[in-house]
């Protein structure tokens, strides 16, 4: 009989959830207007129907002038994506969704 062991993680679990950057920590999951995000990292949300149909996703990014969220909604048949547009809030790029 083998026995393995494995090596204790480095940092411990408390430690390793907690947030330390300077940007807002949104919900991990949140429905807005009908639509569900699903965070799937700290700058990119999915945006779906409740049935789990994939729309698109609302990204956050850098400029110079603050931080804007970027819609992409996803065009199933062509298997790409299509900018929507950039806004200041992640609720107006979500908002998109429901209109465009």
């Amino acid at each position: 009989m083998t026995t393995t062991a494995f090596p204790a993680p480095r940092t411990s679990l408390a430690s390793a959830s907690t947030h330390t950057h300077d940007e807002p920590r949104f919900q991990l999951d949140e429905t807005r207007g009908g639509l569900r995000l699903v965070q799937v990292r700290d700058d990119l949300a999915r945006v779906t129907r409740p049935g789990g149909e994939v729309l698109g996703y609302v990204e956050r990014f850098t400029d110079p002038q603050g931080e804007k969220y970027r819609a992409k909604r996803f065009i199933a048949r062509q298997r790409r994506f299509v900018e929507i547009g950039e806004f200041w809030s992640r609720a107006d790029a979500t908002d998109c969704f429901r209109f465009a």
